[in-house]
């Protein structure tokens, strides 16, 4: 690529104006300004007398070139400064040849701007006082002295193109903290290094040097915030060492990329930072980035990810006087020790969006064969590039500008790297090179637990981020927003017909009230009741009303049609403007209202209440519970009705799409699931859940680009949402995007420590705890980062070719991601339902083992019996990114297979067996299920959830005596297991085959006071029935009968019932129905037909 500057392109320096201006001589005192750049005087200004208010007309230029081919490069101009030196030029006294002068102040001229597209900008910079000037020092409040000076090119330095592919970055080492005990502030002046190397020009690497560090023996904290320097020597100004508007500001450890960012090294970051010695630079480097060295720097990042950062201690050596000293080989082998290096993860600023990374990072001994199998980094800075810099400490040069990357020309420096890179070559290290494979003052570091914080900053991401104005743009092109309903307007009437209703309905309350209270007393005295009874009989009616808060109950009810009335008849929506309009207005409603009740109250006869018909209204909670138990029976019509009714009641609702779309799923169905999902976002595209789903449905149908907007949108619009940046993750795994995968579960890592963190804070201030320290660290510990590695893309890959006539759709994939790194969890047991796609961890044997049994084919209708998490469930806390997501999936994925689990919390838990058999179960796979049931057993014996497993385990596979003992043992612990309804169901059920009556009653009535449904009615009706209780038979038939009266097993005892009570009526009308939703249980019918024929009534064809 072309050079970005042409050769010879002048860059001018102008300097006007000068500002309240303090010199030692108060009369007519005389100045000159002196313009430097890259250690180059560009020329001095006029010398021009300061008025008495401190101004001065200076109207200086001065100019340089710019000229890549060996002179001034764009790069000088990103990392260094003009200086602008005032000095005083003072009266000439008898007798006095030359002139004397005296420096006052320094300014710095920051040169930034000309590489982000200006050709000219002016600035006002302050004037710094070097030591003993007359100028003010900076305050803030006080007006301080300055310069008014402007920077111009004759043509933008970068074309546009130049500028957005180019990019700057800066570099700023803080400090190095927890440094050996051998590092002493007496003794040998030490010049302590750190340095490494970025691509500056096309692929050519550019060294960045940070010298000078200086040693502190700790005691307090650095300041936050503190101001960034420039890496330059010879600024005379203190002041001017600051680069303007650059500080560094710290944060939380927990926000940081680095090493020592886990709760576990909190204390020692304290100590470190507080009590401990240490080196502290505040430095910041830049460097220029052509387009050519930005690709070459991603590349290099996705390549070695690993950036080494050396750090060594130089002794500072003044050189004799007169003849250059010589000094033998000796000598100059021992001038580099300490000879240590930071292992900086880079990868990060590939992430989108992302341009800075800070953090804390552990310095390691320099060995040649760990750098190079860490970084491929063959050539060490400071030993095989670097000995001009122990020369400049010799001769008095360190203090001299950042050096450019200079080749060795001298044969020792040949040497060295030859034998550097031949023994990192080799697979033994060579007898004559000891001290490339042997650091002991490196293992200092170590012992000592040295690290330096860095900081590594680009002016633009590497990786651009989609906007979320792009991202919601992009959704709503693919899913347009349904128009919103039209809106009702109700008038006056409407308000006081909904006011006559709420009356009545209060009315009939308070009636059933007092029929509750005094209905025997009434019925016994009847007409000769006199006053004073009725008057007790209010009196105690208020009381109870009171008392039970029932008073207050009715009068909100109220409130809302009173207020309606107040809006639409009155037309009353503002403040009243004095307290006498407002007490006018309140007697005119009351009088209205009062009116208005006892229209509604004439309108109410007792007739109304004794006749109103009883309907059992079901909720959209129960509707939704009931259709999860149809699923359960695999009777898909009949829970398609219940989930149909609930969007026929509220079509809405989100919550009624998305579970709709989950049936669907269910019965295989993608086509309309996805539909359900994209109109529960048509409803409102904020909503998480509905962007997530529509993003897994694209992963489904294969529309990968579509999928990446949806995860990315929901990660915008929630950027705390753990399932969100959990499901990028997995998406990106699928696209084998390594880099971004560990991105965004970084990311949830991060939002999942702090929503545990802030749980547990919750949890404690409620309850008073103080050991939060304690607790918060063994939180923090269960939610540690999972470690990533190319290793776990590279398994996936291993097991990608399936078996013949067992394909694995793309969603298969995806889900098995979702387990694939789950750790090992520690948490309550989920529910069943849940654990299908949980799991915890896997050794690599195992997981090979099951290869060729994850890629079968599990049909949904095998997974009937585990497909939504019961309603009932209690909610835990997350411990893992995986877990949390695999809760939101288990509602809408049913197919799942194990995978290795790569967290590094230890082996496999009892949860993961527990997962595993149930994978094996869905797939009727009744031997495996067994299997890893017993290995959960063995480490958990005491786990109702296992035990409860093990129970659908033998009854699935017809062994209902073991089904019967697993369910006893389930139903006998303390906590319940996490599927309790249908534990109940079955072992009611078996109690019933093993007329067992009383049991099957008492198990019945157990599961209707838990989680009322047709299907726990009916099994108490018939355990009533066969115990020949046939008020209480009927009784419980009833109520299944009003929650599904298209349950042809109910209709059928409702026929026998009505037989045994000699109602033909009844029974002809049952047995109609029986026949009608055609009963399969040819033994139930065969018993009506014999007791019809007993009897001698009840079938109409007789």
């Amino acid at each position: 690529m072309e050079q970005a500057t042409p050769t010879g392109k002048p860059v001018q320096i102008t300097v006007t104006d000068g500002y309240d201006l303090k010199c030692f001589k108060g009369d007519s005192p005389v100045t000159f300004i002196r313009a430097e750049f890259n250690q180059v005087v560009l020329g001095d200004s006029a010398k021009i007398t300061v008025s008495p208010e401190g101004t001065a007309k200076y109207n200086f230029t001065s100019s340089f070139e710019l000229n890549p081919e060996g002179g001034i490069t764009l790069d000088d101009l990103a990392q260094k400064p003009v200086f602008l030196t005032v000095t005083e030029v003072l009266p000439k006294e008898k007798k006095q040849k030359d002139e004397k002068t005296l420096m006052l102040g320094q300014a710095v001229v920051d040169l930034l701007p000309l590489l982000e597209g200006e050709s000219s900008f002016e600035m006002m910079v302050p004037l710094h006082p070097v030591p003993g000037s007359p100028l003010e020092p900076l305050q803030s409040g006080v007006k301080q002295c300055s310069l008014q000076v402007k920077i111009s090119v004759v043509e933008p330095l970068l074309t546009a193109a130049q500028i957005l592919g180019s990019n700057l970055l800066k570099a700023t080492l803080e400090a190095a903290y927890s440094v050996p005990e051998s590092f002493v502030p007496v003794g040998p002046v030490q010049n302590y290094m750190v340095g490494l190397q970025v691509p500056s020009v096309g692929e050519k690497d550019s060294p960045i040097f940070f010298k000078n560090g200086t040693l502190k023996l700790g005691g307090e904290r650095e300041p936050v915030p503190r101001p960034k320097k420039w890496p330059i020597a010879n600024i005379v100004a203190p002041g001017a060492n600051n680069i303007p508007d650059a500080f560094i500001v710290g944060g939380p450890y927990e926000e940081e990329e680095g090493e020592l960012n886990h709760p576990e090294d909190k204390e020692f970051r304290n100590q470190s930072e507080c009590i401990k010695k240490r080196i502290i630079w505040d430095l910041e480097s830049r460097r220029y980035l052509d387009p050519t060295a930005v690709v070459s720097f991603q590349k290099r990042i996705a390549d070695c990810r690993l950036w080494p950062v050396e750090i060594t201690r130089v002794p500072l050596i003044t050189a004799p006087k007169g003849k250059a000293a010589r000094f033998d080989k000796a000598e100059d082998e021992n001038q580099l020790s300490f000879h240590g290096v930071a292992y900086v993860n880079m990868v990060p600023l590939l992430y989108p969006g992302v341009k800075r990374i800070r953090g804390a990072f552990r310095v390691y001994p320099y060995l040649d064969s760990v750098v190079y199998e860490k970084t491929k980094c063959l050539i060490s800075l400071f030993r095989d590039t670097g000995h001009h810099l122990i020369q400049n400490n010799r001769i008095g040069g360190i203090n001299s500008s950042l050096s450019k990357t200079v080749a060795s020309k001298n044969l020792k420096e040949d040497k060295i790297q030859a034998s550097s890179i031949k023994s990192q070559g080799s697979d033994t290290p060579l007898e004559m090179e000891p001290s490339l494979n042997h650091n002991p003052e490196g293992q200092q570091y170590v012992d000592a637990g040295t690290y330096i914080v860095l900081e590594i900053q680009l002016n633009k991401a590497l990786v651009p981020k989609r906007m979320p104005e792009e991202l919601a743009r992009r959704v709503k092109e693919m899913i347009p927003p349904r128009p919103p309903l039209t809106r009702r307007t109700g008038g006056a009437q409407k308000a006081v017909s909904g006011y006559h209703m709420q009356i009545k309905n209060i009315s009939r309350a308070i009636l059933d009230e007092y029929y509750r209270m005094f209905g025997k007393q009434v019925a016994r005295l009847g007409s000769d009741m006199d006053s004073q009874t009725l008057e007790e009989q209010k009196c105690q009616l208020n009381y109870e009303l009171n008392c039970s808060g029932k008073y207050f109950a009715f009068k909100e009810q109220l409130k809302h049609a009173v207020v309606k009335i107040v809006r639409e008849k009155y037309l009353k929506t503002t403040p009243f403007e004095s307290q006498e309009e407002l007490q006018t207005f309140i007697s005119e409603l009351y009088v209205f209202l009062v009116d208005q009740m006892h229209v509604a109250l004439n309108q109410t006869m007792p007739d109304d209440v004794q006749d109103a018909a009883s309907t059992i209204h079901t909720s959209s909670d129960q509707l939704r519970f009931f259709a999860f138990e149809a699923e359960v029976n695999e009777n898909f019509d009949m829970a398609a009705v219940y989930y149909e009714e609930r969007l026929v009641r509220d079509s809405q609702n989100l919550e009624h799409w998305l579970d709709y779309g989950a049936f669907c799923l269910l019965t295989e169905d993608n086509i309309k699931a996805q539909k359900c999902f994209r109109k529960a976002l048509s409803l409102n595209q904020n909503h998480i859940h509905s962007l997530l789903l529509c993003g897994v449905m694209a992963v489904l149908m294969e529309n990968y680009e579509q999928a990446e907007i949806f995860f990315e949108d929901a990660t915008c619009l929630e950027p705390t949402n753990v399932v969100a940046w959990t499901l990028l993750g997995l998406y990106y795994e699928i696209q084998n995007n390594d880099i971004r995968m560990e991105m965004a579960f970084h990311e949830a890592f991060k939002q999942l420590h702090a929503l545990v963190l802030q749980t547990q804070i919750t949890k404690e201030k409620s309850t008073g705890a103080v050991e939060y320290a304690e607790e918060g660290g063994k939180v923090e510990s269960s939610v540690g980062p999972c470690r990533i590695t190319s290793g776990s893309t590279t398994a996936i890959k291993v097991e990608a070719p399936a078996e013949p006539g067992a394909p694995l759709s793309v969603l298969d994939g995806f889900v098995e991601d979702s387990s694939k790194l789950q750790s090992d969890c520690q948490e309550p047991v989920l529910p069943v339902q849940s654990q299908d796609l949980a799991s915890s961890q896997k050794p690599s044997n195992l997981f090979v083992k099951e290869t060729p049994v994850k890629r079968e084919v599990s049909k949904y209708q095998d997974s009937s019996t585990f497909l939504h998490p019961t309603p009932y469930g209690v909610s835990q806390t997350p411990t893992t990114i995986f877990m949390e997501t695999i809760r939101f999936l288990m509602k809408y994925v049913h197919r799942v297979l194990a995978h290795e689990l790569l967290c590094p919390q230890g082996g496999p838990s009892c949860e993961y067996y527990l997962v595993l058999a149930q994978t094996h179960l869905l797939k009727k796979d009744f031997a495996k299920a067994e299997e890893y049931l017993q290995q959960a057993a063995q480490m958990d014996y005491l786990n109702p959830d296992v035990w409860g497993v093990k129970g659908h385990l033998y009854f699935l596979s017809g062994n209902h005596a073991e089904a019967k003992a697993c369910y006893e043992r389930t139903i006998s612990f303390v906590v319940d297991a996490s599927d309790m309804h249908f534990i109940f169901l079955r072992l009611g059920h078996i109690y019933l085959e093993e007329k067992q009556y009383e049991k099957a009653k008492r198990i019945y009535l157990q599961a209707c006071k838990r989680s009322p449904s047709c299907l726990t009615w009916l099994g108490l009706g018939i355990a009533c029935y066969r115990l020949e209780e046939i008020t209480e038979a009927e009784d419980a038939l009833s109520e299944a009968n009003a929650l599904n009266n298209c349950n042809a097993e109910v209709w059928a005892y409702l026929a026998l019932v009505s037989l045994k009570a000699a109602r033909q009526l009844e029974a002809e009308q049952a047995y109609k129905y029986t026949m009608k939703l055609k009963l399969k249980d040819e033994a139930l019918l065969a018993e009506i037909h014999t007791l019809q024929e007993t009897v001698g009534f009840g079938n109409p064809s007789f």
